[in-house]
């Protein structure tokens, strides 16, 4: 059996930094297979990329953060993206998260896991692997290892998202990536698992956000930085249990944890918690990329706007109307009145109307291949498509007048989240109607197996390399060196951040 079971009726917390331990000293198994690896390691160079383009475009909170950081030099801590600096670790894994968590285009997961019935369908991201370069960073340790915790932080997460609703209750989806980066952290610096169960029970205790960072029309710079002051402080902890802070125990059966107080139950966990130690079988291979920015609940109404053009290439040159149908709660997330008029980019990367009409618009401009991975590669939506003048262009805002955007009801709901169920009608101006028929699976989907994805993402990796580095510089040599992960040295992979980040002008 390739599992470890954590059952509810026993003190998880301490099962999951004993977990932690084992996995990364290779005790329970021989390890995530080859494909897992891969597909960590794509992760982890997509959202690398993400967040050095963020920095060159001088967005609010990734620059402050990097800045801070660099104000807390440590001579055995860790580096911040561009930058051989080595400052206090929880600052630079701060700043990294921040940074590539800045433009909502790394990595997702749904909280999904039909085969044990595991269906809580927990948003997360792929934000946390700044505690596992870090951590290796301080310890001399080399690529390999910060590989593997990479893929126990995603393990962690991502199993606790499939079993435990946190936007149920209105706390923030980061919850779970704090609780695996304080796990990871300790295992990383040889800690016991006593100290892991201290690190979890005092971030649980102390920590926990609230998803009023994402309510309504408010924007802050706290909504895209949750990940990353969430992991700052589950990694405070993990430091203090490591010199011997003693903490919560037994947090996930404490009667008066964030746990049992929104589950009652007489005495268990909620729930019982299933972690993989080898082969196929890991919480990241059921993760998604997006390819290019846009939230992930609109990846069905793009991937139909593709297989429309695929059917039809010039329908976007003579629309009348567009109806899009989605599930819950991607028509209350996107579909919200607020973002019909979005006026900044966090409030436009976020609207489902804004999100397609730019795809559109993209369309009406070039003369496009009629194949899916061509389509998506020279359509795909980038930082400056959501810049001012992007938001406000005559065009763009002329298809968002014609665009409705509709519940499914059951049939939608249904599906989701095993899929990003989505449909899509246009009326031509002749009245012709076409139909995309139910988007299931898109571009970029774990369960999709028609795209070319790594094709698709090389792409997605150039576009956002040419903007991370100064004009000239060579992004398929930085694209390298992030995919030689699992081969660097400890002493490489000290200097895996150097490179030169552009200056560039800020992306309002």
């Amino acid at each position: 059996m390739n599992k470890v079971v954590l059952g509810r009726n026993t003190n998880q917390a301490l099962g999951i930094g004993q977990f932690a331990i084992d996995f990364l000293a290779g005790t329970l198994g021989p390890g995530p297979s080859q494909s897992v690896l891969d597909r960590t390691k794509a992760f982890h160079t997509d959202s690398l990329l993400c967040g050095a383009s963020a920095l060159a475009l001088a967005t609010n909170a990734p620059t402050i953060l990097r800045a801070e950081a660099l104000d807390y030099p440590c001579e055995n801590g860790a580096t911040v993206l561009g930058s051989t600096a080595r400052c206090k670790a929880e600052k630079a894994i701060a700043a990294n998260s921040s940074a590539v968590r800045e433009w909502d285009s790394n990595g997702t997961n749904f909280g999904y896991n039909p085969a044990l019935g595991h269906l809580a369908g927990e948003f997360g991201h792929n934000d946390f692997y700044g505690v596992a370069v870090a951590a290796c960073q301080e310890r001399g340790l080399d690529g390999a290892m910060a590989l593997k915790a990479m893929v126990l932080i995603d393990e962690i997460r991502g199993r606790l998202a499939e079993v435990f609703s946190l936007k149920t209750y209105k706390i923030d989806h980061v919850v779970h990536g704090a609780i695996a980066s304080a796990a990871t952290y300790v295992a990383l610096h040889g800690g016991t698992a006593e100290q892991a169960e201290h690190a979890i029970g005092m971030f649980v205790a102390h920590y926990i956000p609230w998803r009023a960072i994402r309510a309504g029309k408010q924007l802050s710079d706290s909504k895209g930085a949750s990940a990353a002051i969430s992991t700052e402080v589950a990694v405070l902890c993990a430091k203090r249990a490591l010199k011997g802070f003693i903490g919560p125990k037994d947090i996930f059966r404490n009667p008066e944890s964030m746990f049992r107080q929104f589950v009652k139950t007489n005495g268990d966990s909620p729930f019982d918690l299933h972690l993989s130690h080898s082969g196929d079988d890991f919480a990241v291979m059921g993760m998604h990329f997006k390819l290019g920015l846009y939230e992930h609940q609109s990846a069905g109404a793009l991937q139909s706007v593709v297989d429309l053009l695929i059917q039809r290439p010039d329908f976007v040159n003579s629309i009348r109307s567009i109806t899009i149908k989605a599930y819950e709660p991607a028509f209350g997330i996107i579909g919200d009145p607020a973002k019909r008029d979005p006026k900044t980019r966090q409030s436009a990367d976020h609207s489902m109307v804004f999100i397609v009409a730019r795809f559109i618009h993209k369309a009406q401009q070039i003369s496009l291949a009629t194949d899916n991975d061509s389509i998506w590669k020279s359509l795909m939506l980038m930082p400056l498509d959501y810049g001012k003048e992007a938001i406000f262009d005559p065009a763009t805002r002329a298809v968002m007048e014609k665009i409705q955007f509709e519940h499914g009801g059951d049939e939608y709901d249904r599906n989701y989240p095993d899929g990003i169920p989505t449909s899509m009608v246009v009326t031509l101006e002749d009245g012709t109607m076409l139909d995309s028929g139910l988007c299931m699976y898109p571009s970029g989907h774990a369960r999709n197996i028609s795209a070319d994805l790594q094709g698709i993402l090389n792409h997605k990796f150039a576009l956002l390399g040419s903007i991370a580095l100064p004009d000239g510089g060579d992004v398929q040599v930085l694209v390298d060196r992030l995919n030689q992960l699992p081969s660097l040295s400890a002493e490489d992979l000290m200097s895996i951040y150097e490179f030169d980040i552009a200056v560039r002008p800020a992306v309002d």
